[in-house]
């Protein structure tokens, strides 16, 4: 057994000082994304500035909100504004011969007018290529909803174009630490897929660990330690309203909801070593599936409910392990390298993400569940926590940038990544909702 990984299983056996744990709805600061690499392969798209025909000016960019979202995808390469060679607003004023000079493959152009105190928001795609125009819709947006409505024109582009559903509507999880010793503070806190909109719903002198989003994305399971030993909790993330499920003495650790929510995985040490149990929400009955003497946690379900993935050390090193959801024998599923753990299922359920360790660190990768092919996605030294978005085009997780956590986020053919660093200290342990509508 490696001795991180001791460290992580032994770590929350840790006694702490039990101190009241606060739910508040404080506004977080945003995370910026930072691009660390760009694809070779991103589809040009110009995004024109969204004419506006009211006074003054507008409290967001509505264009660049939805131009930064298509880039941070890895999937597309906006051109830059001084590159736009017009700036129309109708699909009537576009010349498609000019913006083929440019190499732009796409172009999205909108108006944004006052309407009933609201906005009337009209944007068009075109393919400049094909020579037509490939969607128009009229959008209704309030003053503090813009973002959310750029994200939402976003999400329909992107699906217009590579047939996916968009995720830039969705948000994260995430928990911050600040201080040290005695001093140390940490949040949970939820915010928009680009970091923005960060909300703080729970704040503790305690170490929280592990947040998971519900299947309908209004509740998260996370661990807290505020009452001296771990503890799993499901809060609403909206209401601030909990519910503790386990304080067993031991380990109570990596809870993971069922596809249909009814149920909560999750690794307990209430009979000696950790285990993957599974327990009923509506019951609370709990059902051990595994039997064994190492330490097994971790758990993911599959996207049909009939299995689950966990990590187990009974190999000597950590690898995943893969069983029925009503237990059974388990079955090694990783065998590149000596150590892979916190595998995450895409939602299709073809590939398996998670963390590997080589000479140079530990990075997220990607194993084919077909053909057993593990892909490297990350060159970062210390990654962990792999969350992987709701259309499986995306995954975030925890590495370092010099002594700060932050958090990374890569393009599931590792083709692009960025990051979002805080400036409020350590951010860690992401987990990306699934789709909220």
């Amino acid at each position: 057994m490696s001795q991180g990984w001791k460290n992580l299983a032994t770590g929350w056996l840790v006694s702490l000082i039990a101190l009241t744990c606060v739910a508040t709805t404080a506004q977080a600061q945003n995370l910026t994304i930072e691009i660390t690499r760009g694809s070779d392969q991103a589809t040009p798209i110009a995004v024109v500035p969204f004419e506006f025909s009211g006074q003054g000016g507008l409290p967001q960019d509505v264009a660049q909100i939805v131009s930064d979202d298509l880039e941070h995808s890895g999937q597309f390469s906006p051109l830059s504004r001084s590159s736009l060679v017009s700036l129309p607003s109708s699909s009537k004023d576009v010349f498609y011969d000019d913006w083929k000079r440019v190499d732009a493959r796409y172009l999205v152009v909108g108006k944004i007018e006052p309407q009933g105190g609201q906005y009337r928001i009209q944007y068009e795609l075109m393919d400049i290529l094909g020579g037509k125009r490939m969607l128009g819709e009229t959008v209704t947006s309030s003053d503090g909803n813009l973002r959310a409505s750029a994200h939402y024109i976003s999400d329909q582009i992107f699906e217009a174009i590579t047939g996916i559903r968009g995720a830039f509507s969705t948000r994260i999880a995430y928990v911050s630490a600040s201080g040290a010793g005695d001093n140390s503070r940490y949040a949970l806190h939820v915010a928009d897929a680009d970091g923005y909109n960060g909300q703080q719903i729970l704040s503790s002198d305690d170490p929280i660990l592990s947040p998971a989003w519900s299947p309908d994305g209004k509740k998260i399971a996370y661990v807290s330690f505020e009452s001296g030993n771990s503890a799993i909790y499901v809060q609403n993330a909206s209401s601030g309203e909990r519910v503790r499920l386990t304080s067993f003495r031991g380990i109570n650790g990596a809870p993971a909801w069922s596809p249909d929510g009814r149920k909560l995985a999750m690794s307990l040490s209430k009979d000696g070593q950790p285990e993957i149990y599974v327990m009923n929400l509506a019951s609370r009955q709990l059902t051990r599936l595994t039997n064994n003497r190492a330490i097994e946690t971790e758990p993911d379900w599959a996207p049909d409910g009939q299995s689950l993935i966990f990590t187990s050390d009974r190999s000597g090193a950590p690898q995943l392990y893969r069983m029925s959801a009503n237990g059974g024998q388990a079955d090694r599923v990783t065998f590149t390298g000596s150590y892979n753990s916190d595998g995450r299922f895409s939602p299709d359920g073809k590939f398996l993400f998670m963390v590997t360790r080589d000479d140079s660190g530990y990075h997220v990768a990607k194993q084919d569940m077909d053909t057993s092919r593990v892909t490297v996605l990350t060159d970062s030294r210390w990654d962990e926590s792999p969350s992987v978005a709701p259309n499986g085009t995306m995954v975030i997780f925890a590495t370092q940038q010099g002594a700060q956590g932050v958090l990374g986020a890569v393009s599931s053919d590792g083709r692009a990544s960025f990051r979002l660093p805080s400036a409020q200290g350590d951010v860690r342990e992401p987990a990306w909702s699934p789709f909220l509508n």
